[in-house]
């Protein structure tokens, strides 16, 4: 293993305090996003992103991640800096580090829940429901404001708000709240929605959020304790070999965000709740479906987050006499 993979390892142990907060998608899940977003983004893209992260306010603490020294090239620091930033919205829950957790923190930007239920077999919308999540707002918000002449510390709480975000929105959950005459306010994107048999302590409860969350590691396990670059780099390659970009790219809707999320939904309503029954462990068929789904949605994220920022980064980047990069 890497000294300096073991180096970041440490530093996000020692900046999460052990939290377990609830996430979409799990840390691997968003990792892959952003390992596949690097590969496919320009060097001037990645340049200047790197650039602006590294400007962020100092109590978000997204700079603690770049490992300046160690025994990597700087290309390998600033990819694996970049890949750690997707997590950063959800470790920042940790209320242990209450400055961060006030100023940064907001649990309803990684959702929007769309409302609907079962009618004979039919999926129907429900009309006239409260808005909950804010998540396709801030896409709309974030995505402008890394193109306006906001500083570089506003563009940096922007960029890792999107690579995390984009992500979200991609794993179906996060973009469903399916309701019922028991839930009548939805079932929280599947979070009420119980896999284990029933009176199964709550410690021990799963549920159809946390399969989805967790589907990539679930089916293809760390079993050598291997670090992120040797255990999801090969999984992130696979990936885009079985989804490569040229394939996937007359299906990509640049900046159309409505549709990313209306794609999700769609695979929330017609496979997330097909097959799959209350109180019961969901079957191998379901499973591997759920992981190819899975894998697929992880690619067209990656690919979304790259066209974005090739996008906004892509073209040379003016610098002032200083050396700084003019807004």
């Amino acid at each position: 293993m890497k000294k300096i993979a073991v180096s970041a390892g440490l530093i996000f142990l020692g900046v999460t305090i052990f939290s377990n907060p609830a996430r979409a998608w799990d840390d691997v899940g968003h990792k892959l996003t952003a390992y596949i977003a690097w590969q496919n983004m320009t060097p001037v893209a990645r340049e200047r992103v790197i650039e602006i992260l590294r400007a962020a306010p100092e109590d978000a603490q997204l700079s603690t991640f770049y490992m300046s020294y160690g025994s990597q090239s700087k290309a390998e620091r600033e990819r694996e800096f970049f890949v750690m930033i997707a997590s950063w919205a959800d470790f920042i829950k940790d209320k242990g580090f209450p400055v961060r957790y006030k100023t940064y923190s907001n649990s309803n930007w990684h959702y929007s829940d769309t409302f609907w239920h079962f009618e004979d077999g039919k999926v129907v919308m429900d009309a006239d429901v409260e808005k909950n999540g804010f998540a396709m707002d801030k896409l709309d918000e974030f995505s402008k404001l890394i193109r306006s002449s906001a500083s570089d510390k506003d563009k940096a709480i922007a960029v890792a708000w999107l690579i995390h975000i984009i992500g979200d929105i991609h794993q179906p959950l996060h973009v469903s709240a399916k309701t019922t005459k028991s839930y009548p306010n939805g079932d929280q994107g599947g979070n009420l929605f119980f896999l284990t048999p029933k009176g199964t302590p709550r410690a021990e409860q799963e549920n159809l959020h946390g399969f989805w969350d967790s589907i990539i590691d679930r089916t293809v396990p760390n079993t050598k304790d291997e670090c992120d670059s040797a255990y999801l780099d090969p999984i992130g390659d696979k990936i885009m070999a079985a989804y490569p970009y040229d394939k996937e790219k007359k299906d990509l809707e640049p900046g159309e965000f409505v549709k990313w999320k209306d794609e999700s939904l769609d695979i929330a309503t017609n496979f997330a709740y097909r097959n799959i029954e209350f109180f019961k462990k969901p079957s191998d068929d379901y499973q591997q479906k759920a992981f190819r789904i899975s894998e697929k949605q992880i690619a067209k994220a990656g690919y979304r987050i790259a066209d974005l920022f090739n996008s906004a980064f892509g073209a040379a980047v003016v610098k002032d006499a200083a050396g700084k990069a003019q807004n």
